[in-house]
């Protein structure tokens, strides 16, 4: 393969990477010029809710061709267009051969929580100083222990764990589970029983697996599993579908119980406290590079 790489303005990315998709481009992808320095930025958005900005001020749009006759032509067709102005072509270099599974597990190493508590990749050696771990692979479902709003939601369930070990035969609710990291995590710490449930089957198939790895006993599901009301109730989803959820969630907390909620960025948090103040009191609980955790108690 051969890879044409352009540094593009904010204005003219989306139109030049609709042009490298129409002249055979295999892929196209889209990276901050500025990353890893201190003019990085930081873009976020979800469904139903556009980012502030749709590109970074400087972009690297990369372009992989079949063929290297190909992303020539490309480069040269875009050269004399008008919305190619202030775009620069930086390179159009074969890409090598490389062993993609080793490179894409060298990606992915253990995941850090708390000093005692990591997620592990089956290729990758126990860290020494591991008292809990989870194995987990990437895969088809959400959930690695990579992303700031899973790393929360479990760093709250190893809290709980070292509070007295406050998990210890508590039911909990993971609702839109992903890979079930959090359901297993709750069940490391001792909880039962645990329900995971998700309206994608790929998820709950990998929740299932996940389980079986790890040795530990939850059920998942679609949410009609859903039965009573948990001591705990997780979802990491996102702030539109959670401010749908709130009466859903809030009812199945059960008197004392906890709600945690993440997949919420710092800028929705009175959206969210507003969404669920007919039933609980929302509260900032953590955060991490723009996103927060947020939980409330229901009253005994």
């Amino acid at each position: 393969m051969f890879a044409l790489t352009i540094l593009c303005p904010q204005d003219n990315v989306d139109i030049v990477s609709e042009a490298l998709e129409a002249l055979d481009a295999l892929s196209v992808s889209v990276e901050d010029a500025d990353a890893q320095t201190a003019d990085e930025q930081a873009l976020f958005g979800e469904p139903g809710m556009e980012p502030e900005r749709l590109a970074w001020n400087r972009s690297v749009i990369t372009a992989l061709f079949a063929e290297q006759q190909k992303a020539h032509e490309a480069q040269q067709i875009l050269t004399v267009q008008d919305f190619y102005a202030g775009c620069h072509t930086q390179s159009l270099q074969e890409v090598p051969d490389q062993d993609w599974v080793t490179l894409t597990q060298s990606q992915f190493t253990a995941v850090e929580i708390t000093p005692e508590f990591w997620i592990v990749p089956s290729w990758h050696e126990v860290p020494a100083q591991a008292k809990v771990t989870i194995e987990l692979d990437p895969g088809m479902a959400f959930g690695t222990g990579t992303h700031p709003t899973t790393r929360m939601c479990l760093r709250w369930l190893a809290e709980q764990n070292a509070a007295a070990q406050a998990l210890q035969n508590k039911s909990v609710l993971d609702y839109g589970c992903g890979s079930g990291i959090l359901a297993i995590a709750a069940a490391k710490f001792g909880a039962a029983p645990v329900d995971a449930v998700d309206i994608d089957e790929a998820a709950i198939a990998a929740t299932a697996n996940n389980a079986e790895k790890n040795h530990v006993a939850l059920r998942s599901g679609m949410p009609d599993i859903i039965s009573d009301q948990y001591h705990v109730v997780l979802a990491n989803i996102l702030a539109n579908p959670l401010q749908v959820l709130a009466p859903l969630l809030c009812n199945q907390v059960a008197p004392g119980g906890h709600l945690v909620l993440a997949g919420i960025l710092e800028r929705q948090a009175e959206l969210l406290k507003a969404a669920y103040a007919p039933w609980l009191q929302l509260e900032v609980h953590d955060s991490e590079d723009g996103w927060i955790l947020m939980v409330a108690r229901k009253a005994a």
